[in-house]
């Protein structure tokens, strides 16, 4: 089972927080991410009807003719992580056919880069707005993370200052799984894998299919809980903790044969800065020092070269 642990005393908003209320924050989410390597975390200070909103904004795009959307294809733009990703161009298990799943990526604030706007009033505003949001939950996260561990409490965040530049390839990525029609054998909404940097920030619709691979070697759901956001580590991170935070695989899986509900979230993907080099914190040579985006674009070749 995931853990439910309350944000309240550190969401959004609240700069004046105690120590012991940070410490008793910083223990229920190392037990979390040491145990299971996922969280749900409610009172984050973003509400339901803000993800809602954002949800609602991505869809508008997600319906256009394709035709459209290729003009924003991710490749055609200076950063090559930002925009449109088609049904099956990623292959997150590449043992599987390609994910049953498309998204358009964040991952650039420039000004002069290409965004949606036929048919899809204020797309921009309203996900660099919430780009931010994210952006500055993620960081409170990162500084609990770093107490929890006894570590200097701004080591996480030294290595995340340029998130939303050139310099830090963070990601959002609004993701749509389409109606199931029909599938490629062991074809799903999104194969098996774990994430790639720090850690990840997931909002979901309502309708199920994520899973979570425990320590049993067991997939559990892991349901859409209103007014929660779904934390977890990510590869990186567990390099760097010398594995005391747990990467956990994850999928999600397509819906029974004859449902044919869309799905919807939207994932913030923490990256350390380009030029940061991973290594373990505790001082141990457990893992070898990394750069953080040489990492990254390697991970990138795996879950797009098939395709």
């Amino acid at each position: 089972m995931v853990p439910v642990v309350d944000f309240n005393v550190y969401r959004l908003g609240v700069d004046n927080v105690s120590d012991k209320d940070l410490h008793q924050l910083g223990e229920e989410l190392r037990t979390a991410f040491t145990e299971v390597g996922f969280v749900y975390l409610k009172n984050t200070g973003i509400d339901e009807q803000e993800v809602d909103h954002v949800m609602t904004t991505s869809k508008t795009f997600f319906l256009l003719s394709e035709e459209k959307k290729m003009l924003f294809s991710r490749g055609n733009f200076p950063n090559s992580n930002h925009g449109w990703v088609s049904v099956e161009r990623e292959n997150l298990n590449p043992r599987r056919p390609g994910d049953l799943k498309e998204a358009f990526n964040i991952s650039s604030l420039l000004p002069d880069i290409e965004w949606p706007s036929d048919g899809v009033d204020e797309f921009r505003n309203v996900h660099v707005s919430f780009f931010l949001r994210c952006k500055e939950l993620s960081l409170r996260v990162l500084r609990v993370m770093a107490l929890s561990l006894g570590i200097e409490v701004d080591i996480f965040l030294k290595a995340h200052r340029h998130i939303g530049s050139e310099e830090n390839t963070s990601t959002m990525r609004t993701l749509y799984y389409p109606p199931v029609q029909s599938v490629k054998e062991g074809q799903i909404r999104c194969g098996e894998h774990s994430d790639y940097g720090s850690i990840t920030l997931l909002f979901q619709s309502h309708e199920g299919g994520l899973q979570i691979l425990n320590r049993k070697m067991e997939f559990i759901d892991a349901p859409s809980i209103p007014g929660t956001v779904v934390v977890n580590i990510a590869d990186l991170m567990q390099r760097w903790t010398s594995d005391v935070f747990v990467s956990a695989v994850h999928r999600v899986l397509s819906p029974p044969a004859g449902d044919t509900r869309t799905r919807q979230s939207l994932a913030f993907f923490v990256q350390p800065d380009n030029d940061v080099i991973i290594t373990c914190c505790d001082g141990s040579n457990k893992y070898p020092p990394v750069n953080a985006l040489d990492y990254l674009l390697a991970r990138f070749q795996e879950s797009y070269s098939r395709n």
